[in-house]
């Protein structure tokens, strides 16, 4: 039997932090109103997994859900997920264990990928019913999620909750209509912002530096390439002024090895170092393609051969050695080597390693959300019980944007719109129909019956055992007689593009390639059939380019080698039918997964690349005043120069307890300094305004630790809500507000608790949401801390 979720604690130990207990609190209250869809938006660093494990655990222990699944989008943050379940829920049985195929039936945790999940359920023998989970939590949910795995969701009966850490201005509208939010208010929502300004921050700020090369600014011409270079490419019989690639064109069309040893040399320099200052701290380097990433390896290789290949890696997610104990990935995240890791998507979003103190953007972003995933791999503070000694502290870490990354984005700051994605199958359909609307209208009998025959075929190759083909069955059994078919009308065709063309979207099985150059035939034939000359020649251009691309040195494309030159010649297709395209169809078609779209061809060349730009620049939250950091640091180093020859500081380094008159006599000598430091000046600056001259001295010597104002309240409020984790979230949000009304007003007096703001989150303030020994609590911690 269920149990009311409000009289149950939060494990704190799994997640403490007071959003995190908002954000738990907000999820069971809508449960308990029996909403069923949640998403919340928390950005990367502030713990969405561990939310997500206290919310599961209260949600296990009040018998709300007995099994859970979590889904993730690659096989990294599966491994990352179960790692996660094992050490906070340890009594949850989970699957897969290590080395486990096949689904088993006896576990309360499920973590898969969502493919591997939609094959699970679109299987002809699918071992799990619609109602066998009670909750499923898609991690990372964004766009993707919609228009690909939605099938997913349709599907399961369940409670469904969304985490992703994209801004909430930026969530597409699909996402927030998945999981029933209206758009722009998720179910709870923690930013970036609120966690970099929290005292302490939960999240670590960051620099960054730009850097530009003339090849990358200028394009690699016979204007740009050295004198020197001209001379070798000259006895290498190349011709410089044959040369001419655009700057956007680097690591695509050509690669220049200059450009990437001055990145490198450049990352090497700048970087936030170790301990010992010599090599980098753990970095990521985000990699435009496979064979860039790997490039760049080597350049560290040749350039610190001292390393013998241990201090860069390539990590991609296909590459053997990656995954497990052991794996570069477990190395990187564990031991002292590599430190930098090269990496191709796999590790732009969801992959936690604290230690990472540098970021090198080696290629352009134009996606906001993917950008901000990516700048979330350095946002971890670190844990203060697993320090790594390659990285005992973090304050900050270093983006280097090599690429004007942060230019686009404040230009542009949502990026560029991405396309929704409609599925290859949807889009093959459509063209099916917009070919037999051609022929109808074209009275061509021929070409309409072939027509319905192809879409047909599409039609009875849908998975029966789709939730989606189950729930649209009443619109599928009405295409099963032939009796449909046997006069298409306009009428026929709409009620195909209204109610079947969104079911094709479950077709999974297919070869895509083959099917993507179908589509293009489909169009192209279509606009032969409506005499559109300028799409067609549009349209033939670009079935060209692709089978201009088929690899003649394998044997089974090598056997069509006449077909493609007839193809080639402009004679075919000025006078080609409906018939010569099906035939290139049936033939090409099947040749297009030969295609290695990473085997195109690429000028390589090594030229000598020169800086161009290199600056720091401002972005992200603002930083404190610098004439408070300057006035800190000159008091510091006055005390600092005052102790060779200041009895009074020797003696408090040796341990000894000054007298009052020495006390005084070590605050004249400082007042009469420049600058004049008196205790008011002290504890203006040190954001402490009841500790006595003495303490901040001793502060200054290391001899006792001394926090600050701010840090006070806020680590009073933290443990109060915390041991108060039962409070619901209006009363979490109440105690938040009055947080930061201490830290700005510097105290709270009772008579506050019942005016603005309080009264913004109820008529009555404080009396309006706890009751008479709750206020007495709140009153007793605002009055400890005005004390």
């Amino acid at each position: 039997m269920c149990r009311t979720m409000s009289t149950e604690l939060i494990n704190t130990t799994i997640s403490g932090r007071p959003y995190q207990i908002e954000a738990v609190r907000s999820i069971l209250e809508v449960v308990e109103k029996k909403r069923r869809k949640f998403l919340l938006v928390m950005a990367t660093g502030t713990g969405k997994t561990r939310t997500c494990m206290a919310l599961i655990d209260v949600l296990m222990r009040s018998n709300w859900v007995q099994k859970v699944l979590f889904l993730v989008d690659r096989i990294a943050l599966r491994e990352q997920a179960l790692d996660a379940f094992k050490e906070h829920l340890p009594n949850a049985p989970i699957w897969p264990k290590q080395g486990e195929p096949e689904f088993a039936s006896d576990r309360r945790v499920y973590v898969a990928t969502y493919p591997s999940m939609l094959n699970i359920i679109e299987s002809e023998e699918c071992p799990i019913t619609p109602h066998y989970f009670d909750l499923i939590v898609a991690d990372e949910s964004h766009r993707s999620v919609y228009n690909i795995y939605k099938n997913i969701f349709d599907y399961f009966d369940a409670l469904q909750l969304g985490l992703t850490a994209t801004p909430k201005n930026c969530i597409d509208h699909n996402t927030f209509k998945l999981f029933n939010c209206d758009d722009g208010l998720p179910t709870f929502a923690y930013s970036y912002e609120e966690a970099i300004n929290n005292v302490p921050p939960y999240l670590s700020d960051f620099e960054v530096i730009k850097i530009r090369t003339r090849f990358q600014q200028e394009g690699i011409n016979s204007a740009t390439i050295a004198e020197v270079d001209k001379k070798k490419l000259l006895s290498d019989g190349k011709d410089p002024d044959e040369i001419s690639f655009e700057g956007t064109e680097l690591e695509k069309k050509v690669s220049n090895k200059g450009t990437n040893v001055l990145i490198v040399r450049e990352f090497m320099e700048e970087s936030i170092k170790d301990p010992n200052g010599v090599l980098p701290g753990k970095s990521i380097f985000f990699a435009l393609s496979r064979k860039h990433a790997y490039r760049l390896c080597e350049v560290f290789d040749s350039l610190y051969p001292e390393y013998m290949g241990k201090l860069a890696e390539v990590i991609i997610s296909d590459v053997k050695g990656v995954h497990g104990k052991g794996g570069i990935l477990d190395r990187f995240k564990n031991s002292d080597m590599p430190r930098i890791a090269i990496s191709v998507d796999m590790l732009d979003t969801g992959i936690d390693v604290r230690e990472v103190v540098n970021l090198v953007f080696a290629k352009p972003v134009f996606s906001y959300t993917k950008f901000w995933q990516m700048i979330g791999r350095g946002t971890r503070v670190l844990d203060p019980s697993k320090i790594k000694p390659w990285c005992p502290v973090k304050d900050k870490f270093l983006i280097m944007d090599c690429w004007e990354n942060f230019e686009y984005f404040k230009m542009q700051p949502k990026g560029k719109e991405a396309k929704p994605t409609i599925p290859l199958p949807v889009r093959l359909f459509t063209a099916r129909l917009d070919k037999l609307t051609a022929a109808l209208e074209n009275a061509d009998k021929v070409i309409e019956s072939k027509t319905v025959v192809k879409i047909r075929t599409d039609i009875n190759t849908l998975p029966e055992n789709s939730v989606v083909v189950l729930d649209n069955r009443k619109y599928l059994d009405t295409l099963k007689e032939d009796t449909y078919w046997s006069s298409i009308t306009p009428e026929k065709i709409g009620y195909l593009r209204s109610n079947i063309v969104p079911i094709m979207r479950v077709k999974s099985d297919s070869d895509f390639k083959a099917m993507r150059f179908e589509l293009d035939i489909v169009e192209l034939s279509t606009a032969k059939l409506r005499e559109d000359k300028d799409r067609f020649e549009y349209l033939k251009e670009g079935v060209l380019e692709t089978i201009q691309k088929l690899p003649l040195t394998i044997n089974i494309v090598a056997k069509e080698k006449a077909f493609i030159d007839k193809l080639s010649a402009p004679l075919f297709w000025s006078s080609c039918t409906d018939e010569d395209l099906d035939e290139v169809v049936i033939r090409l078609a099947p040749l297009m997964k030969f295609i290695d779209t990473a085997s195109l061809p690429e000028t390589t060349l090594n030229l000598l690349d020169l800086l161009t730009v290199k600056d720091y620049i401002e972005f992200g939250p603002e930083h404190e005043r610098l004439a408070v950091n300057k006035y800190r640091l000159k008091v510091e180093e006055i005390v600092y120069n005052l102790v060779k020859t200041n009895r009074p500081l020797q003696k408090l380094l040796n341990g000894e307890e000054l007298t009052e008159s020495e006390i005084e006599a070590l605050a004249d000598t400082l007042k009469n300094s420049h600058p004049n430091i008196t205790e008011q000046d002290l504890r203006e600056s040190y954001d402490n305004k009841r500790a006595k001259f003495i303490q901040f001295i001793k502060h200054i010597l290391g001899i006792e630790p001394l926090a600050t104002f701010t840090e006070t309240v806020s680590f009073a409020f933290e443990e109060f809500i915390r041991e108060h984790n039962n409070y619901s979230q209006q009363q979490i949000t109440f105690l938040l507000t009055l947080k930061s009304f201490i830290m700005q007003k510097g105290k709270a007096e009772k008579k506050d608790l019942i005016d603005a703001p309080f009264t913004q989150l109820h008529p009555q303030g404080i009396r309006g949401i706890f009751n008479a020994q709750e206020i007495n609590e709140i009153v007793q911690l605002i009055q400890t801390l005005a004390a």
